[in-house]
């Protein structure tokens, strides 16, 4: 019988490592980078071709699908895996981080949040309870507990509240997902460090996950604006204190260098929508650092967007034929380029395995940064 949730490390290269999550609906290698499908997909791709580039998990928002179709519609329909036909683990955001967004149209007590749609202008109040809730009639694989994501910057009085509340929340999010005995007894609930940059605050926060209990723990209050020196100076004081035997998610992250930084620090999982949002907006992720495709410079460029990429965008079509569609404003472009940065994003966290099994983390990584660094090249100088 397939296990609920089991993490097996199978190799370590400084703080970094690879292994593999086993869980009902399949086995997650990490580092593992985890597509966002908002709404119930992933825009612009297919499910099979998302699965394709080698992406073993998708991510799931808990606030847009508990406004528009709702989870209740979602789990008439047999859940959201059978919704979108996506037959593999999902993991479900718990709401907190859009709720908390909408500054101008929420309030916030001990409860939970009480805050507008910004669809309908509807008041709703969502609560640890019934963030677990929805995630339950979702069918998540991995559940995230509600927590409030600090703003940055804030005061160490602010965050230290922000913090506290947050945990407060995370017991309250534990019971309400105990409460659902038949989907907890398959699936896996996740909690949330939080603590600004302040080095006690995260202590004090790893502290009190571990004394609840999670089957992983995620860094939240990272990537909102501190930048990649505060970010990895708050990884290296926070990660040596996170425990070693659960999977490390560091959320809404990032950048190619950011990812590849943060493994070198201990972390597991990532999300993030640049590589999607990215592929509708016209830029393009290369070995050789991002490009953009709406450039003049690539109207009669014959060369695919990287010529070591093995995805259909760099297979069968050109840089001039792909600089036309994005300027055309035809669909086929961001399709084509969504999928060549997905691509590239598995690219580099098979990458990053392969190099910590090896015990060559360290080369890799230094390579990649100094190529990523060193910008494109015109055709006409090649």
């Amino acid at each position: 019988m397939k296990p609920r949730f089991q993490f097996d490390v199978h190799a370590t290269d400084g703080a970094a490592r690879t292994g593999v999550i086993k869980m009902q609906r399949g086995e997650i290698r990490t580092p593992a980078f985890m597509p966002v499908g908002t709404a119930g997909t992933v825009k612009a791709m297919m499910p099979e071709n998302v699965r394709s580039t080698g992406a073993d998990i998708l991510l799931g928002n808990t606030y847009h699908l508990m406004l528009r179709p709702t989870a209740e519609r979602v789990a008439k329909m047999g859940g959201l895996h059978k919704f979108m036909n996506w037959d593999r683990p999902i993991l479900t955001d718990s709401g907190g981080f859009q709720v908390m967004s909408l500054t101008d149209l929420r309030k916030m007590t001990e409860e939970g949040v009480t805050f507008q749609s910004h669809i309908d202008g509807k008041r709703l109040l969502l609560t640890p309870e019934r963030s677990m809730e929805i995630q339950r009639l979702l069918d998540s694989d991995i559940v995230m507990a509600f927590d409030e994501c600090t703003p940055f910057p804030a005061t160490e009085e602010v965050a230290r509240l922000s913090m506290e509340r947050s945990m407060r929340w995370a017991k309250r999010s534990r019971e309400g997902f105990n409460s659902g005995e038949e989907h907890a007894s398959r699936t896996a609930l996740f909690g949330i460090v939080q603590g600004s940059i302040y080095e006690d605050l995260r202590y004090r926060s790893i502290e009190a996950l571990a004394e609840i209990g999670f089957d992983g723990y995620a860094v939240g209050g990272l990537a909102v604006g501190e930048g990649q020196d505060m970010m990895f100076k708050v990884l290296d004081f926070t990660m040596p204190r996170m425990l070693s035997d659960t999977p490390r998610y560091l959320m809404g992250v990032g950048k190619p260098d950011d990812i590849v930084g943060a493994v070198e620090r201990g972390i597991d999982m990532f999300d993030c929508v640049m590589p999607t949002r990215s592929g509708r907006t016209g830029q393009g992720f290369t070995r050789r650092g991002p490009i953009n495709m709406k450039n003049a410079r690539h109207k009669e460029d014959g060369r695919p967007i990287d010529s070591g990429c093995s995805c259909p965008a760099c297979r069968d079509y050109s840089r001039a034929y792909i600089h036309h569609l994005i300027r055309a404003g035809e669909i086929l472009g961001a399709m084509l380029l969504t999928w060549h940065n997905l691509q590239f994003y598995q690219d580099l966290m098979q990458g990053l395995r392969t190099a910590i099994a090896a015990g060559s983390l360290t080369k890799h990584a230094n390579d990649f940064r100094a190529e990523y660094q060193s910008g494109d090249i015109d055709a006409l100088a090649e």
